[in-house]
């Protein structure tokens, strides 16, 4: 049987906990996940003038959300770009090359929140932008993605267990480094980026 003191620290440790635990604590709202499954990350680039596309692998994730107070939101994400890919395998090659991504030397590409913009409305959508900041080969600048968060089709008003969202943007790929074959691939990338979330308790 538990003694009091063992109870105590039980319930210590799941209050400081990383990711949404803490989160959801600290709001006194259930926190959200990122359902992998459900969840891409897309970008598109010009390849001699013709719109490719590609993917890239999240690695790990933060989501702090509360639906009563959607200005908090904070969002951080890190993503594989040694397992990038395009539906061109020497396309695949030359982004992942030193010239452009240089994965051997920075696998990772990460993106944290640093402020949130809502619409008119005071919606997560209709305009509302995600203002924060973007890591790709060791170099940090600001990025904005607009963002429409919303409840699954069919759901109920109040069902807020599952929710969907969509991020898009773009940036130039000069301004962090990845410069490689200017003459064969356009400077700037489009980002689509796909998502479900699930409630936790």
């Amino acid at each position: 049987m538990l003694s009091r003191r063992q109870t105590l620290l039980g319930l210590i440790s799941l209050v400081e906990s990383p990711g949404l635990a803490t989160a959801a604590s600290a709001s006194q709202s259930p926190g959200y996940v990122l359902d992998l499954a459900s969840t891409e990350v897309r970008f598109g680039f010009q390849l001699n003038g013709f719109w490719q596309n590609g993917t890239m692998p999240i690695l790990s994730s933060h989501i702090a959300l509360n639906p009563k107070r959607l200005a908090a939101t904070r969002v951080s994400v890190s993503l594989d770009a040694s397992a990038a890919k395009t539906g061109l395998i020497f396309a695949t090659q030359a982004m992942t090359s030193p010239e452009v991504l240089n994965v051997e030397k920075f696998p990772t590409i990460s993106f944290a929140t640093r402020r949130i913009l809502l619409s008119p409305e005071g919606r997560l959508s209709n305009g509302a932008e995600v203002i924060g900041d973007l890591t790709l080969r060791g170099v940090t600048r600001p990025l904005s993605l607009s963002v429409d968060l919303f409840r699954r089709p069919g759901s109920a008003v109040e069902d807020l267990s599952r929710l969907d969202f969509s991020l898009r943007g773009s940036l130039s790929r000069a301004a962090f480094g990845a410069s490689g074959y200017p003459k064969l691939v356009s400077d700037t990338v489009r980002l689509d980026i796909r998502a479900s979330l699930q409630q936790v308790i």
